[in-house]
């Protein structure tokens, strides 16, 4: 009697689909860089690169960017999409346009205060004129 084995297929993922790539923060690398420098030993450099999921490979080249200073230019740089000049111009505009028809009102209402004034002292005028 014989026995049939049947292999078990291993499902293989799909090639077009690829997870993200994962990116660091430069604060991330420069500390993990220091970290590893400060490593007393090449098992103790294992032991954290172990703990991170970091290959020899990547640390390379991040101490190769480190080096040409990549990492300090990086840093002062905030993630994200770049601001619009148009975007902002407008936002300044805007405010402009606020701030003077704030100053419009204003002046209209300074304007009616000296209108009232005005007649009130032609009226008074007028009077005193008559009663002489």
């Amino acid at each position: 009697m014989s026995v049939t084995t049947v292999e078990a297929v291993t499902s293989r993922p799909d090639p077009e689909v690829r997870p993200a790539r994962q990116s660091y923060p430069a604060k991330y690398k420069l500390k993990i860089l220091a970290e590893l420098d400060a490593a007393p030993s090449r098992s103790a450099r294992g032991e954290i690169m172990r703990r991170e999921g970091l290959y020899s490979s990547l640390i390379s080249a991040w101490r190769e960017q480190r080096d040409q200073g990549a990492l300090e230019a990086m840093k002062a740089k905030k993630p994200g999409p770049k601001g619009d000049p148009v975007k902002a111009e407008n936002a300044r505009l805007r405010a402009r346009v606020a701030e003077l028809e704030a100053a419009l009102e204003t002046a209209e209402e300074l304007i009616d205060a000296q209108g009232k004034v005005s007649a009130l002292l032609q009226k008074h005028s007028r009077k005193s004129a008559e009663a002489k």
